[in-house]
């Protein structure tokens, strides 16, 4: 008796070690600086990588500070919704069309530092998925205030375990995607859609940063109101989804 092999192994094996997902929405100015930073620091560690740039349907320049950024850059490509669909839409096009073993998710405004990527990837040798916590958070205080309310309240429903789910840091395998559902406020429950499905959960301090320019797209209906209407769904589904276990295929030997 023998065990088969997956005819996706190969083309796994062939895969880069990750993909750097970045959604951007009308970030014009911000497109440049992310980018040539990520560069560097992608370059100057030894594993292989892409990086997947999602243009969320901006209507400024960000479509055209993309292209000037990956003109000479072979690792990394453009994806562009043809209408702005949110932050969990860019991201969902942007996780399915990554080829890397494991997944790195970034922001497009600059306030996550790429250096923590470095500390990160280590930490999937223990854990499924490896959170960013902003303990030192440069964003206004009302923004601080409804992001500890609705982590409190998360936190009370699904019981991830994570202090920070709006962190835009996340790292995790790529069999993780199997976790995720296409919910308009995805990025608020990836841990707790994650734990749910059996996968284990880390968290480490990250750097943050003030915004270098631009405006937040999140206002207190999208940091707030729509996080607590989705949060029913998610509770429900994590409750009643399928427990997620081993398949082996068995072959037989004549």
């Amino acid at each position: 008796m023998s065990q088969s092999i997956s005819s996706d192994e190969g083309a796994f094996n062939k895969a880069p070690d990750f993909s750097v997902v970045i959604p951007f929405f009308n970030e014009e100015s911000n497109v440049g600086p992310v980018v040539r930073e990520l560069r560097d620091v992608l370059e100057n560690q030894s594993h292989s990588y892409e990086v997947v740039l999602v243009d969320d349907g901006s209507i400024d320049g960000t479509a055209k500070q993309l292209e000037q950024q990956v003109i000479s850059w072979s690792a990394a490509r453009i994806l562009q919704l043809a209408r702005n669909s949110g932050q969990a839409a860019a991201l969902l096009a942007g996780m399915s069309s990554a080829k890397g073993k494991n997944i790195v998710l970034l922001d497009g405004d600059g306030q996550n530092d790429p250096r923590d990527i470095e500390k990160a990837l280590p930490l999937l040798a223990r854990y499924d998925m490896v959170m960013g916590h902003r303990v030192n958070r440069h964003d206004s205080f009302k923004r601080r205030l409804i992001s500890h309310f609705g982590n409190s309240v998360r936190r009370l429903f699904t019981n991830d375990g994570v202090a920070d789910a709006g962190c835009g840091l996340k790292v995790f395998r790529r069999e993780v995607l199997e976790a995720f559902i296409p919910i308009r406020t995805l990025y608020s429950f990836m841990p707790a859609l994650a734990k749910a499905a059996g996968f284990s959960i880390g968290e480490i301090p990250v750097n943050h940063r003030p915004r270098r320019s631009g405006t937040p797209k999140y206002n207190l209906r999208v940091f707030l109101w729509r996080p607590a209407l989705d949060l029913l769904g998610v509770w429900w589904f994590s409750h009643r989804r399928c427990p997620r276990t081993r398949v082996k295929e068995m072959t037989y030997d004549e």
